[in-house]
């Protein structure tokens, strides 16, 4: 009789271009456990993480699995057996049986090492920059930073990131003949991810870019009059290519959506999308709803790439916060 039930595996192994800290902490919330237990179940890999179930459900803890940037596989349950331990389900208590058969490949990793702490609401970032390196941070992000680390100002952008609001300076530091370590706190309250571009472009928000590596390239982009004026947010975009690290924030926690064809995002919930997708700001419902909905003008994505939204906006928060203002008596 054929097996109908499948197990699946995860391998241990990265997408391309995704970070380990990032991944792990992901994988951490989907299976609601700590980021140490994942860790002792990736030194095991390849395990199984889910097993005895139908194709469908295996499909959907798979794709829910590889959006953290893990490599997954689904085997039949006589095949898996037959190549590696089983682990039913996470946490993982014990250690596994060794096995003899095929191990994972070692993950490929790219940029530098960083961890990022207080995530969603708080988060602070830590880098570790090579010997004879240097990071561009943005203006007052820096919190921290190893002493013989050696700052330096820079003119960056001139009218362009004026335009954007953004500080007209960026910071440059550099690990004089020894790596060091810097911490870099965003002004907003919120998430911070990290992206490594290779070959990419990543359009940002002007209040969104924190940090990058040299070789990243940042520049203004023209948005367009009506686009600009429109959406209620800047003229102009941060547009980051090149090869190398980037890190951007939001206010409130960032969500990754992969689009397809079409998306609708409030233009003030829009911190990222990559390069390829097209947009325009339309009116959400009709003029009455425009000025007494609340909505306003939404941005409408169409093609193919990856938009990143933050959960909160600084306008609705200022909106909602007005009332409790405290109002002087005549």
């Amino acid at each position: 009789m054929q097996d109908n039930t499948y197990n699946l595996i995860l391998t241990g192994q990265l997408r391309a271009g995704v970070a380990m800290a990032d991944a792990t902490s992901a994988l951490a919330i989907i299976f609601k456990i700590s980021e140490e237990k994942i860790q002792q179940t990736l030194a095991k890999a390849p395990v199984s993480v889910k097993s005895n179930v139908d194709a469908a459900t295996a499909e959907k803890f798979k794709i829910a699995i590889e959006r953290t940037g893990f490599i997954c596989e689904i085997k039949a349950v006589n095949d898996a057996a037959a190549s590696l331990s089983v682990v039913a389900t996470l946490p993982v208590n014990k250690p596994a049986p060794a096995t003899t058969s095929a191990v994972a490949s070692p993950a490929v990793f790219k940029g530098l090492t960083y961890k990022i702490e207080g995530r969603p609401d708080y988060s602070f970032l830590t880098v570790q920059i090579p010997a004879n390196q240097t990071l561009k941070v943005e203006a007052s992000a820096m919190a921290t930073m190893d002493t013989h680390l050696v700052m330096k100002t820079k003119l960056k952008g001139g009218l362009g990131r004026f335009l954007t609001g953004e500080n007209l300076f960026l910071n440059e530091f550099t690990a004089e003949r020894a790596a060091g370590e810097i911490g870099l706190a965003p002004g907003t309250p919120g998430d911070l991810i990290h992206q490594y571009l290779d070959g990419q472009t990543i359009f940002l928000q002007n209040s969104a870019f924190v940090a990058a590596t040299m070789d990243v390239t940042l520049e203004t982009k023209w948005q367009g009059m009506l686009k600009g004026f429109f959406s209620g947010e800047s003229f102009f975009l941060i547009r980051c290519s090149g090869k190398g690290d980037l890190w951007f924030n939001s206010y409130g926690a960032i969500i990754e959506i992969d689009v397809e064809n079409d998306y609708v995002v409030d233009t003030s919930n829009i911190v990222a999308f990559t390069e390829g997708l097209e947009y325009n700001i339309t009116k959400v419902g009709g003029y009455k709803s425009l000025f007494f909905s609340g909505e306003g003008f939404v941005c409408r994505f169409t093609g193919k790439g990856k938009v990143w939204i933050q959960t909160r906006s600084a306008q609705a928060f200022t909106s909602w916060a007005h009332f409790f203002r405290p109002v002087s008596s005549k």
